[in-house]
C-alpha cells in the first residue's frame, strides 16, 4: 500500500498546486510555460506510474473492507461511460456538454471513482478510486470558487464528437483494454 499510497500523493499532490498554491503555480507559468508544463508532465507521469505499480502489488494481499452491491457493476458500466464522454470534453471545443458542465474532466473523475467504489470494496480499490474522488471533489469546489469567462462560441458537433468517440473508446475499454491492463473484466 506504501507505493500506491505515495503515487496518490505525487499525482493528486501536482494536480492540486492550482488549489493549494495558485499563485505559484502563476508565477511559474509566467517565469517558463514550456519548462512548467514539462516538469508537471514529468511529476504527474512518476505519480501515475508509482500508482499502477502500488495498486497491482496492493490489490491481491488488500483485505475486503466492504462487500459492493449486487448492482454495483452495471451502475459502474453507466458512470463510467458518462466519465468517457465528458473526459476529452474538457479539451475538445467547446459544445453544450462543455458549456453546460463547466468542468467536465472533474465530473468524470467524479463519475468515473464513485463508480469503482460501487464495484470494488477492497482496501487498494477504496484507497485509489476514494483518493480520486475526494480530489475531484475539493478540485471542482476550488474550480467553480474561480471566475471564469462564459464561452463566446458553442459547437454542438463537439458534443456529437464526444458522444460517440467516448462510447467508442468506453466499448474498446470494456471488452477489451480493461482486463488486459487491470488483469479485471468489468463484463464479470
Amino acid at each position: 500500500m506504501t507505493i500506491l499510497i505515495l503515487g496518490l500523493v505525487v499525482f493528486l499532490g501536482i494536480h492540486s498546486v492550482r488549489i493549494l498554491a495558485a499563485p505559484f503555480r502563476d508565477a511559474q507559468i509566467a517565469a517558463n510555460e514550456k519548462r512548467w508544463k514539462g516538469l508537471y508532465s514529468l511529476v504527474a507521469a512518476v505519480g501515475l506510474g508509482l500508482i499502477i505499480w502500488g495498486w497491482i502489488l496492493a490489490r491481491p494481499l488488500a483485505p475486503q473492507l466492504y462487500d459492493p452491491p449486487v448492482w454495483g457493476r452495471k451502475v459502474t458500466w453507466g458512470l463510467v461511460w458518462i466519465a468517457f464522454v465528458l473526459m476529452p470534453t474538457a479539451n475538445a471545443p467547446t459544445g453544450r456538454i462543455k458549456a453546460t458542465v463547466r468542468h467536465p474532466m472533474l465530473l468524470g473523475v467524479i463519475f468515473w471513482s464513485s463508480g469503482h467504489l460501487l464495484a470494488n470494496g477492497d482496501q487498494a480499490s477504496v484507497t485509489l478510486f476514494g483518493a480520486f474522488l475526494a480530489w475531484a471533489i475539493l478540485d471542482l469546489i476550488s474550480a467553480l470558487s474561480r471566475k471564469e469567462p462564459a464561452p463566446v462560441v458553442v459547437r454542438p458537433r463537439a458534443d456529437v464528437i464526444a458522444v460517440v468517440a467516448g462510447t467508442v473508446l468506453w466499448c474498446v475499454f470494456v471488452f477489451f483494454l480493461h482486463r488486459f491492463l487491470f488483469g479485471v473484466s468489468p463484463l464479470g
